[in-house]
């Protein structure tokens, strides 16, 4: 199985390898009030990538630091039920 993901990723490196190698066209990206960067297709693509993999990851933190903070409430509760409850073993018959 391992070898099988390996030869996957493998796979999917050279895929993407070889895309970079293709696209290597200067591309010119014009901005407001005249100003343009011109780049590699390849590198304007890999840095829309990443921010856009960055701004995922920044809109995801709210739900993240509102799960941690409900498990540890649930954490609390689970310890004050744990203290409140004697804990007796049924008789044996």
């Amino acid at each position: 199985m391992r070898t099988l993901v390996w030869v996957v990723r493998g796979f999917i490196f050279l895929f993407l390898f070889a895309f970079a190698i293709k696209n290597t066209d200067p591309v010119t990206l014009r901005f407001f009030l005249g100003t343009a960067w011109q780049a590699p297709l390849v590198i304007v693509v890999l840095a829309f990538f990443a921010v856009g993999a960055f701004f995922g990851a920044v809109s995801l933190l709210g739900t993240i630091f509102g799960l941690r903070r409900e498990l540890a409430g649930l954490r609390r509760e689970l310890n004050a039920a744990r203290s409140e409850t004697p804990v007796v073993a049924p008789p044996h018959p």
